[in-house]
């Protein structure tokens, strides 16, 4: 997006962090560790003003940087972990908001233990097809598909006020939904979503977290594939560009201190699709973390 490179400094409210990172472990769609070079090459195509939004440079008011990528090999699981925490607790420490570019979705796990350091009583709205809230072996017990199960039993998030929004799609082990309840969490799926309305599961949500600090996590397989072809596992009869957005828009007012976007893998993307509408949806996130903030003017 243009962002000044660099760690925050004083007046920084965000910091863009890079997880070039996946398990490894996908039986044929490995790549997200490429995730966040496309979703910055596709950024270029992002404009700081929205006339009918923010027709402010919301970037500036925000004293956004793009801190770079953290530094690990990927498949080295426990070392890749241990190095993105710290990377986000840096930037936590300072006081700006991490908004981490994934990566498949297990690195939401140590970017929650990052952001569970500073802020007590973390809740977590979870956006994605999948819970990844599953039981694990204990020989396999960090993957793309476990860090919400690992982020419960850790006590980084309160289980019981987070929520997982837009589950949806077969799976390839029964009881996932009822191991998800089971840790606490509330499962909302997309066809609950859509019956109830974007506002009305916000505006419960929002009575339910009632101004804690909340981690937000956005699988970018929680869109339809025909508009986000290069993503991890795929799931049809997800949300299209436009209900993402307008999904997006109504966390307004919620107390988000940290987020991520996973599970970019571009390998299988097709014309930059999925990197470009993830650049675009953090975009987004950036404008709704200045009305949060009270950044926009009236």
């Amino acid at each position: 997006m243009g962002l000044p490179a660099g760690l925050p400094q004083p007046g920084c409210r965000a910091a863009i962090l890079g997880v070039p990172f996946d398990c490894g472990t996908h039986p044929f769609r490995v790549g997200a560790r490429q995730g966040p070079l496309e979703v910055r090459r596709e950024s270029r195509l992002i404009r700081r003003y929205h006339p009918s939004l923010a027709d402010v440079d919301v970037l500036s008011l925000l004293g956004a940087v793009d801190a770079g990528d953290v530094a690990l090999v990927p498949g080295r699981i426990d070392d890749a972990f241990v190095r993105i925490e710290a990377a986000a607790a840096r930037i936590v420490k300072t006081g700006a908001v991490p908004i981490g570019i994934g990566g498949d979705g297990s690195v939401s796990l140590p970017l929650m233990r990052a952001a569970a350091r500073k802020h007590k009583g973390l809740v977590a709205l979870h956006i994605d097809s999948h819970t990844d809230a599953y039981p694990y072996t204990p020989d396999d017990r960090y993957n793309a598909a476990t860090q919400f199960t690992n982020a419960a039993q850790e006590g980084l998030v309160d289980a019981s006020s987070s929520w997982h929004i837009g589950v949806r799609g077969f799976t390839y082990c029964s009881g996932v939904l009822e191991h998800t309840r089971g840790l606490g969490f509330r499962v909302i799926t997309i066809e609950d979503l859509l019956r109830r309305g974007f506002a009305q599961t916000v505006a419960e949500f929002s009575d339910t977290v009632a101004g804690r600090p909340v981690y937000l996590c956005w699988d970018m397989d929680v869109f339809d594939p025909s508009v986000a072809p290069g993503v991890c596992t795929p799931a049809w009869g997800g949300l299209t560009a436009r209900e993402g957005i307008e999904l997006l828009r109504s966390l307004s007012g919620l107390n988000i201190v940290a987020m991520d976007f996973n599970t970019v893998s571009p390998p299988q993307d097709v014309n930059g699709m999925a990197a470009q509408l993830c650049s675009h949806m953090i975009m987004e996130a950036l404008v709704l973390l200045a009305a949060n903030l009270g950044l926009l003017p009236d």
